[in-house]
């Protein structure tokens, strides 16, 4: 960003070494045309640009390609220019999920906001293309929900506690009107608020394979480790 541009929530403009593009996403309803910004998956070009991924000819193919001599890279990112000429980052196309009824979940959204509540200390939401409405697995802050546990008279130990815990089932729900709660104040909306949830005491690390190094989710490793869960959220 230049020096002295204070505004906040964007990249700032393009570097002279690259070009950047948007491509219209019609499948996530973002398009170039949208007014008043502009927007779409976000498409960087030039000489900056790498070949591609090592040893990964089929993952190279779909997010490279040659045009009018431009090397260009396909980021995944949704973002939308400003009409200052900025480019901000709005959503990922992995993150949003397609529901029964036609809405369009933001799986990304819908966590940040979640995040927020001092219940939560992690949180993956979930979408089945075939429901109606999203579910969440959630580890919680271990203090706060001792808190909300001890008001109806359920006690806790420590973390490990929470999965065999007898009234695990009333704790969750407990948890889940709170969110809701949480939820409704952040302007979701209905479709994007967890119907669901279940309450985890394993600590999510690097380590463990369900993060990455800068502790982003692997939602296909979370997912696979906690299918069991899942369907018993949507049975």
């Amino acid at each position: 960003m230049d020096f002295d541009d204070n505004s906040w929530g964007t990249t700032g403009g393009p570097l002279t070494c690259c070009d950047i593009k948007l491509v219209s996403w019609v499948e996530g309803d973002y398009r170039i045309k949208d007014w008043p910004n502009p927007r779409g998956e976000i498409h960087i070009g030039g000489s900056n640009v790498a070949v591609g991924y090592f040893k990964q000819p089929e993952k190279t193919l779909k997010a490279f390609y040659e045009e009018n001599g431009r090397r260009w890279f396909r980021t995944g990112d949704i973002g939308e220019f400003t009409q200052e000429g900025f480019l901000k980052v709005i959503d990922r196309q992995k993150d949003l999920v397609k529901l029964q009824h036609g809405e369009y979940v933001s799986l990304g959204k819908v966590e940040s906001e979640l995040k927020i509540n001092s219940l939560v200390d992690n949180i993956c939401i979930y979408a089945d293309p075939t429901k109606m409405f999203p579910v969440a697995l959630l580890v919680p802050n271990f203090d706060q929900l001792k808190n909300i546990a001890e008001k109806s008279g359920i006690e806790l130990e420590t973390i490990e506690d929470v999965s065999n815990h007898p009234r695990r089932q009333q704790m969750e729900q407990l948890v889940l009107k709170e969110l809701q709660k949480h939820a409704v104040k952040c302007r979701l909306q209905k479709f994007e608020v967890p119907q669901a949830l279940t309450l985890l005491s394993d600590i999510w690390t690097p380590d463990t394979g369900l993060v990455t190094a800068a502790f982003k989710l692997k939602r296909k490793n979370i997912q696979d480790h906690y299918q069991f869960l899942i369907n018993r959220m949507y049975s």
